[in-house]
């Protein structure tokens, strides 16, 4: 959950729709359309959780004119296998269950702050620019004096990496 700020200046917590704080949990539900009742969708440790969980319920309930929390992940996530409430909360509860798994865990996101993606751990970045340097320092492979000029020709008959 990310933090933003208003025009001046100050804090606040970013909010999802169809998501609610409960006795320190994430809860989400949503109201069927022409109807007063409401799908319990579930309780989840994270706000994104029950925003995806959210997601899915309301494109199933609404279609393309779904307002989502998260509209460019939407084709990614299940789809019910019926209207039928009890469908939509094991779609929804599945796509939770799944954006908990794809989400990286860090200091920051356990302690409540802003969540981000360590690039550097993700690629290995310290390895990746051994690795580079490694090929930096490779000699380049030698060529026969007698190749032609021209490109195409030189590929064809040579094979680059291997040295005569």
């Amino acid at each position: 959950m990310g933090i933003k700020h208003d025009g001046e200046g100050h804090a606040r917590r970013r909010s999802f729709r169809g998501v609610r704080k409960r006795s320190g949990k994430w809860v989400s539900e949503i109201r069927e359309p022409g109807k007063a009742s409401r799908i319990w969708l579930g309780t989840f440790p994270a706000p994104e959780m029950a925003a995806v969980a959210y997601d899915v319920a309301a494109h199933a309930l609404r279609g393309s004119d779904a307002v989502l929390n998260f509209p460019e992940e939407i084709w990614a996530r299940p789809a019910p296998a019926s209207l039928s409430p009890a469908s939509i909360r094991a779609a929804a509860a599945e796509a939770a269950a799944a954006a908990s798994a794809l989400r990286p865990r860090s200091p920051a996101a356990e302690t409540g702050g802003e969540r981000y993606m360590d690039v550097e751990e993700m690629f290995d970045m310290p390895g990746l620019l051994m690795d580079m340097a490694e090929g930096m320092m490779m000699s380049p492979p030698r060529l026969s004096p007698n190749a032609a000029d021209d490109a195409v020709e030189m590929f064809d008959d040579e094979n680059l990496w291997s040295y005569p």
